[in-house]
């Protein structure tokens, strides 16, 4: 699971440029990095392609914080 956590910071860090060490696992996608509507689809696609998963849109609604990704790509990734 910590190569996944590492994963999805590196995504945050790049797409929202903030540094790395500055993401917590509570670090909110949309209240602490302002990500928008179409910041949260390039996300969310991001996420499809590194980790070979599908992400529905009734999902995207509660993955808000970084502990909360990685839970769900471990949990349909594995």
């Amino acid at each position: 699971m910590e190569n996944i956590t590492k994963t999805i910071k590196k995504i945050i860090s790049k797409q929202f440029g903030i540094e790395y060490d500055k993401i917590s696992n509570k670090t909110d996608i949309t209240v602490d990095l302002k990500a928008d509507s179409l910041d949260m689809i390039e996300f969310i696609m991001e996420l499809e392609n590194e980790f070979d998963i599908e992400i529905s849109d009734e999902d995207i609604k509660d993955l808000n914080n970084v502990e909360k990704i990685v839970q769900f790509v471990f949990h349909h990734s594995c």
